[in-house]
């Protein structure tokens, strides 16, 4: 490997056509870091240069047979082709920019989550004894099942379904008592 890496860029991409991904490797070792230097003077966000680095080394793969050589190297065919495609991508970036600056604004929507406040409901589960506060949050906060609350809580799966439905009724009471709201009997 040590001599492939003295050899010339016209050489390497020569065996790299014939299928040498070792002699394509040392061809990208070699050039990335000036390609990347190169575009992160050209693109607006630094993240895009690494998109124009690896749009270079693939457009020079795409079109192997007519890469350009200037002494040797490949490096001003990979220069030229990271400044084409830094380009595109401003070019593409501004079209869509304009794109969304013609979309009308969306109509603001209402947060529902303003309706009931998190203070209201946490203070509906403070209010409620201990061993129902730890049903509703094992089963309807932490999501655990009915089983697996059981066993945290040390009782019967009948219990925890028994004291889950009296807790949840009592929350929901609590809530609307302390928003001001009124439901009707039997109604969710």
């Amino acid at each position: 490997m040590g001599t492939v890496s003295a050899e010339s860029d016209e050489s390497l991409w020569a065996a790299a056509r014939r299928g040498d991904g070792e002699a394509f490797g040392v061809v990208f070792d070699r050039h990335r870091a000036r390609v990347l230097r190169h575009a992160l003077r050209l693109v607006d966000r630094p993240e895009d240069a690494e998109d124009v680095v690896a749009v270079a080394f693939l457009e020079s793969w795409r079109n192997r047979g007519r890469v350009r050589f200037v002494d040797a190297s490949i490096a001003p065919w990979l220069l030229a082709t990271a400044t084409n495609a830094a380009r595109n991508l401003r070019r593409s970036s501004r079209r869509h920019r304009a794109l969304l600056d013609r979309l009308p604004p969306p109509a603001p929507a209402r947060d529902h989550a303003e309706d009931l406040v998190d203070r209201e409901a946490t203070a509906a589960l403070r209010a409620l004894s201990l061993d129902d506060q730890r049903v509703i949050v094992l089963c309807v906060v932490e999501g655990l099942g009915v089983a697996e609350a059981a066993a945290v809580l040390g009782i019967a799966p009948g219990t925890v379904k028994s004291r889950l439905s009296r807790a949840k009724a009592r929350l929901r009471g609590g809530v609307a008592r302390s928003i001001g709201w009124n439901p009707v009997e039997g109604s969710e």
